[in-house]
């Protein structure tokens, strides 16, 4: 990871492990608002489906708000290290990305998160992480005012800064099969079949699918901000492996 650290907590011992997310509002260093998310992200099924351990690295790529970047930090514990990657696009953009990002990091008890503004394409140092995760984010690498090529550069990004044996894990809105980035900048969805075919393109080996945040009531064809489906699309979650 680069040296451009924009905000650390200080460092302060985790209770709180993997376990800690298994029950929503478990866990009282998480706000509200997350908690009662819980029910629809299923935090402690995708912290096991992403195999992310106490102490180890973990990139949370685009983290919004921080949702799981709360939860990864839970999940390493004091020992681990939890990079909250902001795009300096993003950050010059919505200052107030980083703003809460910082904000967060200065929580108690997470003084193992560090929020770190590079290019997209940018996940350093190579070899050092041992999950890189981007939730909801991967279609909007293929909005039409970014160069194209961006997502392909996310993808080799990650499997260069990730050990041997390490995951990329890609979890995204359904868009209606066979309709590859087609939806990406309108409906914000994106086809898993062409995401798929991307990432292995990388290097990367398919590892795992999980089904745990499928919804086969959404048919794909709204906005996934529109009240009638927001919060409850279809999404897929793929593990990608880096041989080794």
């Amino acid at each position: 990871m680069n040296k451009l650290i924009v905000g650390a907590a200080t460092a302060m011992g985790l209770a709180l492990g993997t376990l800690a997310v298994a029950q929503p509002g478990g866990d009282a260093g998480r706000p509200a608002a997350d908690v009662a998310r819980d029910d629809a992200r299923k935090p402690s099924v995708m912290v096991a489906f992403a195999q992310i351990k106490p102490g180890e690295t973990v990139v949370d790529l685009i983290p919004g708000g921080g949702y799981f970047t709360r939860v990864f930090s839970d999940a390493v514990g004091p020992t681990g290290h939890v990079y909250a990657v902001v795009p300096d696009g993003v950050a010059k953009r919505s200052p107030d990305a980083v703003t809460g990002m910082n904000a967060l990091a200065a929580e108690p008890g997470r003084g193992n998160v560090a929020v770190v503004v590079e290019p997209l394409a940018t996940i350093r140092p190579a070899g050092t992480v041992d999950v890189v995760w981007t939730s909801q984010n991967y279609h909007d690498m293929h909005n039409p005012a970014l160069p194209a090529g961006t997502a392909a550069g996310v993808d080799k990004a990650a499997f260069e800064a990730l050990k041997p044996g390490g995951f990329f894990v890609v979890e995204d809105h359904a868009a209606a099969a066979g309709s590859g980035v087609r939806d990406a900048g309108t409906l914000h969805r994106i086809d898993k079949e062409a995401v798929k075919s991307e990432v292995l393109a990388a290097g990367f080996v398919l590892d795992a699918e999980s089904d745990a945040l499928r919804n086969p009531a959404d048919d794909h064809t709204l906005k996934v901000f529109d009240p009638a489906i927001r919060g409850h699309t279809d999404q897929f979650v793929y593990r990608f492996k880096k041989p080794g």
